[in-house]
């Protein structure tokens, strides 16, 4: 006699609410709970290389600011080495080469200061362009976004970059691409982000 499994129902999913904030970047939520909060440092003051800042807002689907986003970057030194077991070789001291961020609350503007990377090998491929890999998460994405942020004054190891390369359509390639400006001598990268709709950026299933 055959007995009839029970199969359980899916749990319901709920999307990212106020807690991440809460949680993540407490500071930014009004709460004093850490000296320095976990995140917020990329490079550190020993990492060499050209000091940048990266700015840019997320976009939803009408066009609108998205306001309640936590970001986070991870990305090698200027030298292409991650600061990780695996990474490659030795990192200065106290490079973290991860952070976090949260966009402005009136603005919707986010924004942070790090080296720029160097280029980092691919797996079985060639070097990979530098670029610093972005994980984004808000109220209504249900499972976080991952992408990544290149350079446009890397035009040449771009073209040759294995990631950017599985992209079919280059118009879609440019949405990866953050754009080099100047500000009272601070090297600037603009790099906005789209969820959905015209222009939309290149979100990676990993």
């Amino acid at each position: 006699m055959t007995q009839a499994l029970d199969y359980l129902k899916e749990t319901a999913s709920q999307t990212a609410g106020p807690y991440v904030h809460i949680g993540l970047a407490p500071g930014a939520a009004g709460f004093d709970i850490y000296r320095q909060e976990l995140g917020w440092d990329i490079a550190g003051p020993n990492a060499k290389g050209e000091r940048i800042r990266v700015e840019g807002i997320v976009i939803d689907g009408t066009g609108s600011p998205v306001k309640d986003v936590l970001l986070e970057a991870w990305q090698a030194n200027a030298d292409g080495i991650y600061a990780h077991p695996e990474g490659g070789g030795d990192v200065e001291e106290g490079f973290r080469g991860w952070g976090r961020v949260i966009t402005d609350f009136a603005t919707g503007e986010w924004g942070f200061d790090t080296i720029k990377p160097g280029s980092t090998p691919g797996r079985n491929v060639g070097p990979q362009a530098p670029h610093i890999n972005l994980w984004i998460v808000a109220r209504g994405i249900n499972v976080g976004l991952n992408t990544r942020l290149y350079f446009d004054d890397e035009a040449e190891a771009n073209a040759t970059d294995p990631v950017l390369n599985i992209i079919e359509w280059e118009r879609r390639r440019e949405t990866l691409i953050a754009k080099r400006t100047e500000r009272d001598g601070q090297i600037v990268y603009r790099f906005d982000i789209r969820l959905q709709g015209e222009g939309e950026t290149v979100f990676f299933d990993i």
